[in-house]
């Protein structure tokens, strides 16, 4: 399944919710290495996270995490306006039509389709909100996950850390984008329509005004 969630409406799923922080936490902290902060629950939560952001989650049938992405409007607060503006040359990416993604995240468990499902979800909110890219932070380690998927970043700008290398990118799932992903995901365009249309999340995805702290 796919679900398109506001942070608010993440209590009306909490296994789903806490499989998804629990997942963060292993991804970020133990197989990437990232300092990020994990509670006694074993979920990895930062300030993005009150925000009131939209979550595109892709779960098992028994309501497990399988992948997650995290989006809020550049318009707003962002990770990489606050905090990776060195990667960017100082250049402050705002407009309503590039949201930021962040925590993509993909857990252990997860089918090999799992992130090519995220990603064609991605493109379903793009073509229903007119958003032309996702801008984000990514580790240098995820460019294979990426390439395999067949969705690699236009990269805007990379760290000096060869160690521990992050970049900021552009991605877009529109047109032909989004139909290979389609495809490798194995579901069908209707079935897409369907996740979205059961998501009821409204014709201004961004009426929420926690979501738009500037």
């Amino acid at each position: 399944m796919i679900h398109f969630l506001y942070g608010d409406a993440l209590a009306t799923a909490p296994q789903l919710a806490h499989s998804m922080f629990k997942d963060r936490a292993e991804q970020f902290q133990n197989r990437l290495g990232w300092d990020v902060s994990v509670d006694s629950q074993g979920e990895e939560k930062d300030d993005y996270d009150q925000l009131n952001p939209l979550y595109v989650i892709v779960s098992h049938a028994d309501g497990f995490h399988q992948a997650s992405m995290r989006l809020l409007p550049t318009v707003g607060r962002t990770m990489v306006h606050e905090h990776f503006a060195d990667l960017t040359d100082g250049v402050n990416i705002r407009s309503p039509f590039i949201w930021e993604c962040t925590r993509f995240c993909i857990s252990p468990n997860a089918p090999s389709n799992a992130a090519s499902m995220l990603m064609a979800a991605g493109g379903k909110l793009m073509q229903e909100f007119h958003v032309h890219h996702f801008v984000g932070v990514f580790d240098r380690k995820m460019l294979p996950v990426y390439r395999r998927i067949g969705s690699i970043p236009t990269v805007v700008g990379w760290s000096q850390d060869e160690k521990n290398r992050i970049g900021v990118g552009l991605w877009q799932f529109c047109g032909q984008e989004y139909d290979l992903l389609i495809r490798k995901c194995g579901i069908s365009y209707l079935d897409m329509e369907l996740y979205f249309a059961n998501s009821e999340l409204g014709a201004d995805c961004w009426h929420k005004p926690s979501a738009m702290v500037a």
